[in-house]
């Protein structure tokens, strides 16, 4: 290799690591005038979070939590919580084995190898709607250990860890994909999906929210909110860090630090921003608010936005889980219901 090659290799070593170290020492942190303990409405558990999937977190010891607070059931060594219903809990591992697991027994009721490892996956009256980490989706059947359907989509170059989890409605699955898309498959007619596109980013595209309020589908990538129902599809573009649904509002989170809450067209009825706040995790329950900035400080809201109040539950250093009025974070339980905004 000559050496104005080199050279010119150098610079731009040199240039590239200049300006990531200017990026990282550009970095804003939010610092609140006002700040109140949260103390007296955390407890300990004394779990460690180790995986977070959109529907619950796995612990150190194997347990997992999920929407009804900390199993007993241990999911085994190198396993990861998927998600749950009330009589099953999936699991999935780095070398693509997926478990399921009988809720009431704790006992394993298939073993399957995907080959690929699962990145997300929902299950309902024994059907398993999963999306895999090259973004192949199918559909299982668990009664007689057989794909019902399977199909490979868009090769991705990168995900937003917060992957969307499958849901059925009626006889339809309804599947986020790792690349903006969301297939919609119908259990009687697997053969023929529909598909639904949200945004076409080559990267960080998949879908990262995933819900319903009443007949109203809620889906968002990291830059498209899209709601489908008996209004027709609404589309809402944002740099969005999260999204919540509460008493059939939806509330987005967005990554210049904004909480705006928006009407049935997807128009803002209310927002508020606080500067150089990067959110991690966010909720809307009990008439309140949630947003947790990187940093530690816990913004509670009232539902119009309109007061607000903040708590220092310090720096996260693992995963956040939220589930119903509860925050898991760093071995400790923040009951969201004993904070107000006032």
């Amino acid at each position: 290799m000559g050496k104005s090659v080199r050279s010119r290799l150098s610079f731009v070593v040199l240039t590239v690591t200049a300006l990531i170290f200017s990026g990282c020492s550009s970095k804003q942190y939010f610092e609140p005038e006002q700040v109140f303990s949260a103390d007296g409405a955390a407890s300990s558990y004394g779990g460690v979070i180790v995986d977070q999937s959109r529907d619950g977190a796995t612990l150190q010891s194997g347990r997992y939590i999920g929407k009804a607070g900390i199993s007993k059931i241990n999911l085994g060594e190198n396993y990861r919580f998927l998600s749950e219903s009330s009589s099953y809990v999936l699991a999935g591992s780095p070398d693509g084995k997926f478990k399921i697991i009988n809720k009431k027994s704790g006992k394993i009721v298939r073993n399957v190898s995907m080959g690929v490892p699962v990145v997300a996956a929902g299950i309902k009256n024994g059907l398993v709607a999963y999306v895999l980490n090259d973004n192949t989706f199918g559909i299982y059947k668990v009664s007689s250990d057989e794909k019902l359907i399977e199909n490979k989509s868009e090769k991705t170059f990168a995900i937003d860890t917060r992957a969307a989890t499958p849901m059925f409605i009626d006889n339809l699955a309804v599947i986020p994909m790792l690349d903006g898309k969301i297939v919609v498959i119908s259990k009687d007619d697997t053969e023929n999906a529909t598909v639904i596109y949200l945004s076409s980013h080559e990267i960080f595209n998949n879908v990262i929210y995933l819900d319903r309020t009443g007949n109203t589908m809620v889906a968002a990538t990291a830059t498209k909110l899209m709601t489908v129902g008996d209004a027709g599809q609404q589309e809402l573009r944002a740099n969005i860090s999260d999204v919540a649904i509460s008493n059939g509002q939806v509330y987005i989170f967005t990554k210049e630090g904004e909480v705006i809450k928006l009407d049935s067209s997807l128009n803002p009825v209310a927002r508020k921003k606080f500067k150089y706040v990067h959110f991690s995790a966010a909720t809307a329950v009990g008439g309140r608010i949630y947003g947790l900035d990187q940093g530690g400080s816990l913004i509670v809201l009232n539902s119009n936005l309109t007061k607000h109040k903040i708590y220092d539950i310090g720096e996260t250093d693992t995963p956040v889980f939220i589930t119903g009025s509860k925050m898991y974070k760093d071995g400790k339980i923040i009951h969201l219901d004993k904070l107000g905004y006032n």
